[in-house]
């Protein structure tokens, strides 16, 4: 047994099952995570790939997300260019690491708990896992987070690309006069 293998094993055996009304929260943090790749890929394609059309750099940064987070893509389109740019997927695939660093410590979080919540769910996702390994995205020795500070992580994430409003907290209550 690897290292791995035996890691998620022990994770695993450690963890108590999510609540039901957890899972879809948790989805959200991770389709939030999906949303900042996915934008982060198309800034830094719109430098790589200048000579392209917009919507083509789109089709690329989806099939690259799709691809990492084991997805279907909801549009033919992604699909049709991700099976015509097979190779050129794969290579932004190998290159995520280099091309969007700030983001592993977020991804490797979001894949392990798509993983989790997948296996609430009866559904095998341990691939997705085993191939951000392999593509040296994925930070083993990163401790998993608890779900409310994994949410809040990609909250503030999230605040910081733009996809949502930064929250700020409340100042603390004035005393009342003695």
């Amino acid at each position: 047994m690897s290292e791995f293998q035996q890691y998620t094993k022990e994770q695993e055996e450690q963890e108590a099952p999510f609540d039901s009304k957890l899972i879809p929260v948790m989805r959200e943090a991770v389709l939030t995570v999906q949303m900042v790749l996915y934008r982060t890929l198309k800034e830094n394609m719109a430098t790589r790939f200048a000579d392209w059309p917009a919507d083509k750099q789109g089709l690329l940064a989806g099939a690259v997300v799709n691809n990492l987070f084991g997805v279907e893509a909801l549009d033919p389109g992604v699909t049709e260019f991700a099976r015509a740019h097979r190779q050129l997927v794969e290579d932004e695939l190998h290159s995520l690491a280099e091309n969007c660093e700030n983001l592993i410590p977020f991804l490797t979080d979001a894949l392990r708990m798509q993983t989790i919540c997948d296996n609430q769910e009866n559904i095998h996702s341990l691939g997705c896992l085993l191939m951000a390994r392999e593509l040296g995205i994925l930070r083993e020795d990163r401790a998993l987070p608890l779900p409310s500070t994994f949410m809040l992580s990609v909250r503030n994430l999230a605040a910081a690309h733009g996809i949502i409003e930064k929250v700020e907290a409340a100042p603390p209550p004035e005393d009342p006069p003695a």
